[in-house]
């Protein structure tokens, strides 16, 4: 009886920080689960932003940059961390979509909220909060020292397409233009 009242719990009795890199802390759990001891990876992000920016003909500007953990270069929607916890994340996707692409919305108001993910619900606790950008005006892209980024702007057919074929695996961009086209189709019903 009392197995039976253990199976299905998991009570996590200690955390311990691993390592803290400058993006994300690793941390050591000791979980108890179904009644067993165990050990468990868990990697803590403060979160990040991106956005889904629609050019005045519908075209959508898309980011093609270097990735190092894959050690190629990747298509995906402007993205990128927040500064600090505390930052909005609306006030992170105004600043990465001008930062990437040299274009800006008018406000962060002006961003419109799409949808939020959890990249990798595992061992991971990143979100993602995921906005759409429209009447766009020309800035001028402020890239980190570090990054390499061409900006091209597609058909959102073409980058359908693209996610179907397996070209485009980037969790976040998969999830906003899915989700961008749901909305556009709704919209085309009504």
């Amino acid at each position: 009886m009392e197995a039976d009242r253990e199976r299905g719990r998991v009570l996590r009795k200690k955390r311990e920080l691993a390592y803290e890199g400058t993006i994300l802390k690793v941390y050591r759990d000791l979980v108890v689960a179904n009644g067993r001891e165990e050990s468990w990876d868990f990697i803590h992000h403060d979160g990040a932003a991106a956005v889904v920016p629609v050019l005045p003909d519908g075209r959508i500007l898309m980011v093609r940059q270097y990735r190092n953990a894959l050690d190629r270069f990747t298509l995906e929607l402007p993205a990128g961390k927040v500064d600090s916890p505390e930052e909005p994340r609306v006030l992170c996707a105004f600043r990465e979509l001008s930062e990437e692409t040299g274009m800006r919305a008018e406000s962060p108001e002006a961003l419109e909220f799409l949808l939020r993910i959890d990249t990798t619900v595992a061992f991971c606790d990143e979100e993602i909060d995921i906005f759409v950008a429209q009447n766009l005006l020309p800035g001028e892209q402020h890239l980190d020292p570090d990054e390499v980024i061409d900006v091209k702007a597609y058909e959102l057919s073409e980058l359908l397409a693209r996610i179907e074929r397996g070209e485009i695996r980037d969790a976040k961009t998969v999830a906003g233009l899915t989700a961008y086209a749901l909305k556009q189709s709704r919209s085309n019903r009504t």
